[in-house]
């Protein structure tokens, strides 16, 4: 037995005091914020509630809500001489600390405004490379580091944290924007470095006194991808503290027989691309995986696949994994874990329970112990079409929540076609039947498979909001089918399918012997985009989560013509940018393809505010006080893919 001198024992029990103690401060500085009514991390706590206290703006005022002053990046003027308009959205969340907002651009310039005027008070530049072949060009957001060991008044007493488009980690002076010195190599960390072509599009988590960060990248065009690691740095000096890997790569290691083929352990990505949930208290990061590369074809990965598609809670200050639980088995649709998962207490039994609430791309959602990763509402595994495809196997079983609602859509039928004329309807009725589709979880295969809910369906990085105050959880929904294809690979496989798919996307899949193609359930008929299922094709959901029912779901936002379809304003739009909720008995958010910013009333779903941005809204606001006022912000800036109007606004809302 090993034995402990007097010293080592004391020396042990000091560190884990230091530990406790650097937990307990950074909790309180998180509590100070909230209660001084900032909005101090991307979901407003490390936990990503995007929920606040204030209530100077309520359900009986919010008519009253006018926009007070506007700030303009100049994005618009960085795209001028490239191509990546079509990729940018500018989906940030600004945070807001001392008086100053705090965000980044699509390219990752890092700006910082006064947050009572919109005034410019310093401009990083990333300097970016703007013809590199980037998968996204957003960032969603910065993150904040408070030293413990500094006074609010020192000009070193906050650090921004932003990681880029071109895989680098970058750390800031809060007071003047300059790179800190001691951190890296002169502020920057190359995050490419033994890794490979990687981006990030979402801020870090940080967690005491380290940054833990994730990665994203294009994963249908190849099966080795680079590694979807998770890395922590020390905070103060960007020393690398950890590195985990959700493939497990050598035999032994936990989860390595889920990974089965001569080419399984050749597997990348199961990356985290959406942002990093952290729970100081407890010591634990919540890292939401993703698919496997590539994501259509599992020939080379037979087996469940730990640890991709999971939540995974690990021990920050050791990179440990405590507890996973897999939302997808051998996933072949795409079905990442696109939110930040949520940290809430629920109650349950007369019990307050702290928990982890998962939203998920197949309109799922699980509602997990955050100590134990146990189903705090009952979850089961059910039976799933197989695969035809040679080579392929499918899992057999998938997990199903039973007790709390199944979102989006579900099942694609030829009584679903939809069309604003019969010819239109005829032609959505033909193109359904062509193809497959049994369900969830309908495997890709050669003829053709509706995917239901696609991986645009369900919910997306928009994620969730909770109102501790009235356990409820609010998020926003796409209906909308993908249309999956197989193709055996032949030297004239990829002209062929891109001759008789022209706007389809082609993936690769690299590694594999089968090609795929990626469309949606839509027709482009003059300039408009006219879906093929039927409406609403987006939805605004709240759910109680004491007893895990539907409290109501209302159509979000309208994508057709007004002016000739006068119905759409009740037909939901296709939407990307999430809610955030208040104690004022308010839901705000954007997101849909109108570029309308809405109030919603949290107890009935009634709209009970709007205004017109001047770009589109596919970001998720927040909220803050500021010498007695309370303000809300949006980025407004558009989304090129989703095809609406880009801009370079920071928007403010007061009374």
């Amino acid at each position: 037995m090993m034995k402990i001198c007097g010293v080592h024992l004391l020396l042990i029990i000091s560190l884990a005091a230091c530990a406790q103690n650097s937990n307990k401060g950074q909790q309180e500085r998180e509590a100070g914020f909230t209660a001084k009514g900032e909005w101090a991390n991307y979901g407003n706590d490390p936990g990503g509630m995007r929920y606040s206290p204030l209530k100077q703006i309520n359900v009986e005022n919010v008519k009253n809500l006018k926009q007070v002053w506007s700030y303009q990046t100049g994005e618009l003027k960085t795209y001028e001489g490239t191509d990546i308009a079509s990729k940018a959205a500018f989906e940030a969340t600004p945070i807001m600390v001392n008086g100053v907002l705090y965000f980044s651009t699509p390219t990752n310039r890092i700006i910082a405004i006064n947050a009572a005027t919109g005034k410019e008070l310093w401009v990083y530049n990333s300097n970016v490379d703007l013809r590199g072949d980037y998968s996204e060009v957003t960032s969603r957001g910065v993150s904040k580091w408070i030293d413990p060991d500094r006074n609010p008044g020192d000009h070193n007493y906050m650090r921004i944290i932003a990681a880029t488009i071109d895989g680098r980690l970058i750390e800031l002076t809060a007071a003047d924007g300059k790179p800190v010195s001691e951190f890296g190599k002169n502020g920057v960390i190359d995050l490419k470095e033994g890794v490979g072509r990687i981006q990030v599009t979402s801020p870090p988590a940080v967690i005491n006194d380290l940054i833990v960060v994730g990665c994203s990248m294009g994963d249908n065009q190849k099966l080795d991808e680079p590694p979807g690691v998770v890395r922590a740095f020390d905070v103060r000096t960007g020393k690398l503290k950890w590195t985990w890997d959700p493939i497990p790569r050598k035999p032994g290691d936990p989860g390595f027989n889920t990974w089965k083929g001569a080419k399984a352990q050749q597997t990348g990505a199961a990356n985290a691309w959406a942002p990093i949930s952290a729970d100081p208290s407890l010591d634990l990061v919540f890292i939401p995986t993703t698919s496997p590369s590539p994501d259509y074809y599992g020939g080379e990965r037979i087996g469940d696949d730990l640890f991709a598609n999971s939540i995974v809670a690990i021990k920050a200050s050791t990179g440990k994994v405590v507890w996973h639980f897999q939302t997808v088995h051998h996933d072949l649709w795409d079905y990442d874990n696109p939110a930040e998962p949520l940290l809430c207490d629920i109650e349950k039994n007369g019990k307050k329970i702290p928990a982890v609430v998962v939203v998920t791309k197949m309109g799922h959602i699980f509602v997990l112990n955050r100590k134990n990763g146990e189903n705090l509402f009952p979850v089961e595994e059910k039976k799933v079409p197989a695969s035809d495809i040679p080579g392929e196997a499918t899992a057999k079983t998938q997990p199903f929540p039973t007790q709390l609602p199944l979102l989006g859509l579900r099942q694609v039928t030829e009584n679903d076609a939809w069309g604003p004329t019969p010819e239109l309807a005829q032609k959505a009725k033909d193109r359904i039947n062509e193809h497959i589709n049994k369900g969830m979880f309908t495997p890709p295969s050669f003829k053709g498979t509706i995917v239901t809910t696609s991986n645009v369906g369900g919910m997306n990085w928009s994620g969730a909001s909770f109102d501790p105050d009235k356990n409820i959880l609010v998020t926003n929904v796409n209906r909308l089918a993908a249309l999956i294809t197989l193709y055996p690979k032949t030297d004239n496989t990829p002209h062929t399918v891109n001759t008789k798919l022209p706007r389809a996307e082609i993936g690769r899949q690299e590694g594999t012997p089968y090609l795929m193609s990626r469309e949606y359930l839509f027709t482009i008929e003059g300039n408009e985009m006219v879906m093929q299922t039927k409406p609403p094709w987006g939805t605004l959901a709240a759910i109680d989560l004491k007893d895990g029912k539907l409290k109501w779901e209302v159509p979000l936002g309208f994508m057709m013509n007004l002016q000739k379809y006068p119905d759409a304003r009740n037909w939901g739009s296709i939407n990307l940018g999430g809610a955030t909720t208040t104690a004022g008995g308010l839901v705000f958010i954007s997101s849909s393809i109108d570029g309308v910013f809405r109030a919603f009333d949290i107890s009935t779903g009634k709209i009970v505010w709007e205004a017109q941005l001047p770009a589109g809204g596919q970001a998720t606001p927040m909220t803050y006080e500021l010498n007695g006022k309370q303000y809300v912000v949006i980025a407004a800036g558009g989304h090129g893919k989703l095809g609406t109007k880009l801009g370079d606004y920071i928007i403010a809302y007061s009374l």
